[in-house]
């Protein structure tokens, strides 16, 4: 596995087995330190089961697994969702993933996540962290941290990549101002990859009907 993140972050590229096409991984894909910091905080919360909006071209999930390993638990798992998977990135997310051995860890669904997380929520699935790298637009970020505030466990660990963009900083703005989540840390400010960590409460949010604060 750490030869396959060493290869990719080296060269840049990768060959898709599907059809022979070269993909440049960067910037699309998370950069190497963000990766670090995301393969940390897997191991600091002893996670076992995360999740992941956006698989692209799988450096963030090789880096989340990595974490999974290094915490050891025989039931480790992690899922990917992704329905560009096949098309924007010629199966490269999950043909690395294979490379570097972890298709056994891996749960991989070509779902867009507003149809995934609220059928993850009804079958009572929960998950240690999660990522959320997909869809970058305001209603379709909102909604994934909607879902993962009821699907990640209390006091989870959610991790937001392009925390630069307006419309992900406004979505994270409307969970700390009314939901009680907190910014336990971020990345320097980054044109293209700047991350947030955001830790939810330890019980749901008990306000009025008509609760709201400006964001």
């Amino acid at each position: 596995m750490r030869d396959v993140i060493d290869r990719l972050v080296r060269d840049r590229t990768a060959i898709a087995r599907s059809d022979g096409s070269v993909h440049q991984l960067f910037p699309v894909a998370i950069i190497p330190d963000e990766g670090v910091a995301l393969r940390d905080w897997v191991i600091r919360e002893s996670a076992r089961q995360t999740l992941e909006v956006g698989l692209g071209y799988g450096i963030a999930a090789l880096f989340i697994c990595e974490g999974l390993l290094t915490n050891g638990a025989p039931d480790a798992h992690h899922v990917a969702l992704d329905p560009n998977q096949a098309t924007r990135f010629a199966n490269c997310g999950l043909q690395v993933l294979d490379e570097a051995g972890l298709s056994p860890l891996i749960e991989f669904l070509p779902t867009p996540s507003e149809i995934a997380l609220p059928r993850f929520l009804a079958e009572g699935r929960r998950f240690d962290l999660a990522f959320v790298d997909g869809n970058h637009r305001f209603d379709g970020v909102f909604l994934d941290l909607i879902y993962l505030g009821r699907l990640v466990r209390p006091a989870g660990v959610i991790v937001v990549d392009d925390y630069q963009l307006p419309s992900i900083l406004r979505a994270v703005s409307f969970c700390t101002s009314n939901l009680n989540w907190r910014v336990e840390g971020q990345s320097r400010d980054d044109p293209r990859h700047h991350w947030v960590v955001l830790r939810t409460p330890p019980a749901p949010v008990d306000s009025g009907f008509d609760h709201f604060v400006k964001f």
